[in-house]
């Protein structure tokens, strides 16, 4: 037997999670209710270091409601872009108030990157990836680095992207094998408003005048009568997505501020 002094160490360098693991993860919860799922895998540590990111919109308050009654502490990831609607910052921290939250986490963009890529701060109007990449994707990607999984609020009727939405999923934006966590994915919207009107959770004020998906406000228009949820988001451009739910490469390289180092 070699002697433990001269023992050589090493890198445990398997990803988090597989595909096996979701395939686990998703079996063993088919059919579970949503808080009996929530509560297993937070008491049990199924999905190690985990996280919400929530955006604090139209529908936010469900999960956060869920999430809090379970475990307040867990930490919860908001993108403060400095592009929301006034109201969905207010709306935010009367929320994180009546819930209890203990560790909310607000995310800002890098000065530096704002400075030379969005200097007026209307990349929104000519490039919206763009602009999502350095206000929502990168400061997303550097707070994840300590994370083995996130909790989304995705639901499958929001859009035909999130139709068949799973429970449990791998973030494709992470090679490492991080867990995201769906809880939500197959909800109704019924059973969203249901759940509001029997909590007594306040509604995000913008959803009364039209607004049933909420993001930034330039990005970001009310809702007709028989259209997608979502429609009203990038209304006009060829988007769907703001890119922290999909594979991104990230930005160019002379893009980055100095000693910034890409998690995608």
């Amino acid at each position: 037997m070699a002697d433990p002094a001269r023992r050589i160490d090493v890198l445990d360098t398997a990803p988090r999670f597989t595909a096996a693991d979701v395939a686990a993860l998703n079996a063993r919860f088919a059919g579970v209710p949503t808080r009996e799922m929530l509560a297993a895998v937070l008491d049990e540590g199924l999905a190690g270091r985990i996280t919400v990111v929530s955006s604090f919109g139209a529908e936010s308050a469900v999960l956060l409601h869920l999430i809090a009654s379970i475990d307040p502490s867990v930490p919860v990831l908001f993108l403060d872009t400095g592009k929301h609607f006034a109201e969905t910052l207010t709306y935010r921290d009367e929320l994180a108030a009546r819930l209890g939250l203990t560790n909310l986490i607000n995310l800002t963009p890098d000065a530096e990157v704002l400075a030379k890529r969005d200097e007026n701060g209307l990349r929104w109007s000519y490039d919206p990836d763009g602009c999502c990449e350095i206000r929502k994707v990168q400061p997303l990607a550097r707070a994840l680095a300590g994370f083995d999984a996130t909790f989304t609020g995705r639901k499958g009727f929001q859009s035909a992207t999130r139709t068949g939405l799973p429970r449990f999923e791998l973030d494709a934006s992470d090679a490492a094998g991080r867990l995201k966590v769906n809880p939500l994915a197959d909800w109704s919207s019924d059973q969203i408003v249901a759940y509001f009107e029997a909590t007594g959770l306040p509604a995000h004020p913008l959803v009364a005048e039209g607004y049933p998906s909420i993001g930034c406000m330039p990005c970001t228009s009310k809702v007709a009568a028989g259209e997608d949820p979502r429609s009203g988001r990038w209304r006009g451009w060829d988007k769907t997505e703001c890119g922290i739910h999909v594979a991104t490469e990230g930005a160019a390289e002379d893009d980055l501020p100095p000693g910034y180092d890409p998690v995608f």
